[in-house]
């Protein structure tokens, strides 16, 4: 009985595979159509290394590590972009800032800050976790290299360069004397304020 079945089974399969000899014959021009289709639209060419086109300024490039305008660093060592980084690309080491090393107008800065971007999906998850605005993706894209370790960007890299009228840390905060000046400049303290 079984085998009646399948002898059904495989005579309808082959009598709905045969097509009318037209069919058969013009099925391999159709499959060319596409081809055809193609070979006569132009062709679009970018020259890249030579005419780099700008990239949109929402960009999620290169990571750039943020500095406040007298040149002290906006990373306070908190190591929250570390916990954000879904691929475990970014590694941070706090330490304790004194009155006479002074990297940041917190309490801490990032004394080791490292993105390992053979790791990094540029998710910008941890510029979300960023409490201070210490860490932005900036639009540099040509991270490509031929060595590993030079794919391993640290602190000195990130790093945004001093520009005129920043003096390189470590030095007293300039910009006021608690660390809200630094974050809340134009919030004024309580005593301040017109009643």
């Amino acid at each position: 009985m079984s085998d009646e079945i399948e002898k059904v089974s495989v005579d309808e399969r082959s009598e709905g595979r045969k097509q009318s000899p037209l069919k058969e014959l013009l099925a391999p021009i159709a499959g060319f159509g596409v081809t055809f289709r193609t070979m006569l639209t132009p062709t679009v060419t970018e020259q890249y290394p030579e005419d780099k086109r700008p990239t949109s300024p929402r960009y999620h490039g290169r990571h750039v590590l943020n500095r406040h305008a007298d040149g002290l660093e906006k990373c306070i060592g908190c190591e929250l972009c570390a916990w954000a980084c879904p691929a475990d690309a970014i590694y941070v080491e706090g330490a304790d800032n004194t009155e006479e090393a002074r990297f940041s107008p917190g309490e801490r800065y990032g004394a080791v800050y490292q993105i390992n971007y053979l790791r990094c999906i540029f998710c910008g998850l941890c510029i979300e976790a960023c409490p201070t605005r210490a860490l932005t993706m900036g639009n540099e894209y040509e991270l490509a290299d031929d060595s590993r370790a030079d794919l391993i960007f640290t602190k000195d890299q990130l790093l945004t360069p001093l520009l005129p009228g920043m003096e390189a840390p470590p030095h007293p905060m300039r910009l006021g004397d608690a660390e809200r000046d630094y974050y809340a400049p134009e919030a004024k303290r309580p005593s301040e304020r017109r009643t």
